[in-house]
């Protein structure tokens, strides 16, 4: 059986990702990857997440489960009370390149299950 990727704040409660950015800090070599949400499947958890849980991310492929910490969590709202959700990027930073290398077969299992595409975002 194959494994459809995914990526779950709470066990068993997958995640859909709406954009991925990646870079490398020239003055460290930390590979910092952003993953994007437009919403979340477990909203209703993620308070609970912020404040009591493990604050990880399980991406789960093929390969088995990668367990990662994110080191900031930003939470974007759109309407004037502050109370719709529009929006969640989870800052990931992998200092170990054999890490690194294993987050983008990830990513790239994923991209490919879901439909996303690869491209090279342009300067401005």
């Amino acid at each position: 059986m194959t494994q459809i990727p995914s990526v779950q704040i709470f066990k068993n409660i997958p995640e859909e990702i709406s954009g991925v950015s990646l870079r490398r800090d020239p003055s460290t070599g930390t590979h910092i990857a952003v993953i994007r949400f437009k919403t979340l499947a477990s909203i209703e958890h993620f308070l609970s997440f912020r404040k009591s849980s493990r604050n990880a991310l399980h991406l789960i492929d093929t390969e088995g489960e990668i367990l990662i910490m994110p080191s900031g969590v930003k939470m974007f709202y759109g309407d004037i009370d502050g109370e719709e959700l529009t929006g969640v990027e989870c800052k990931l930073e992998i200092d170990r390149d054999d890490h690194w290398e294993r987050f983008m077969r990830f990513m790239h299992r994923y991209a490919e299950a879901n439909g996303l595409a690869y491209g090279e975002s342009e300067s401005t």
